[in-house]
């Protein structure tokens, strides 16, 4: 038996002008305020996501008629540097409590005010024979990159891509 192909993490970053404390807290606590209302798991529209502020913590969106589904778990809570979730969401994007794939969100100062965001979600060979296409989707104009934009819109009104 041979070893899984090993898929390249998507890989993305923005620069914002807060300070790391502030984008962390915008990228944990109003998560629902800037993830784009069109990427959900639900049948109903989304009304929220959440992100419970500890290590072991759910990931997880909330519908409008008040449907929870889970995305995944909060693997580490390291404010204000460092926040890795557990996605566990398949092939099909539906959760699946036994997969998880890792999105880690560093917070660097880069000044005073101004705060490098990079975003690596990896361990994408976990998803077999669909790996490649997963990550081309998660990474493409629809995925990570917009996603990431969309939080530096609105901690900052304005976002330096990287």
């Amino acid at each position: 038996m041979s070893d899984p192909v090993r898929i390249a993490p998507v890989r993305t970053s923005v620069t914002v002008d807060v300070s790391r404390e502030h984008a962390f807290s915008v990228f944990t606590q109003r998560f629902g305020a800037w993830w784009p209302p069109s990427h959900h798991i639900s049948e109903v529209p989304l009304a929220e996501v959440r992100v419970e502020p500890r290590a072991g913590g759910r990931w997880y969106e909330v519908g409008t008629d008040g449907t929870e589904c889970d995305w995944g778990s909060v693997l580490t809570w390291d404010p204000p540097a460092r926040l890795v979730l557990g996605w566990q969401l398949d092939a099909t994007f539906r959760f699946n409590p036994d997969f998880v794939t890792e999105v880690e969100v560093t917070f660097t100062a880069d000044g005073p005010n101004r705060t490098q965001v990079v975003l690596e979600h990896r361990n994408l060979e976990r998803y077999g024979e669909r790996g490649e296409e997963i990550r081309r989707t998660i990474g493409g104009d629809e995925g990570w990159p917009m996603i990431l934009a969309s939080f530096a819109g609105l901690t900052t009104g304005q976002a330096t891509a990287v």
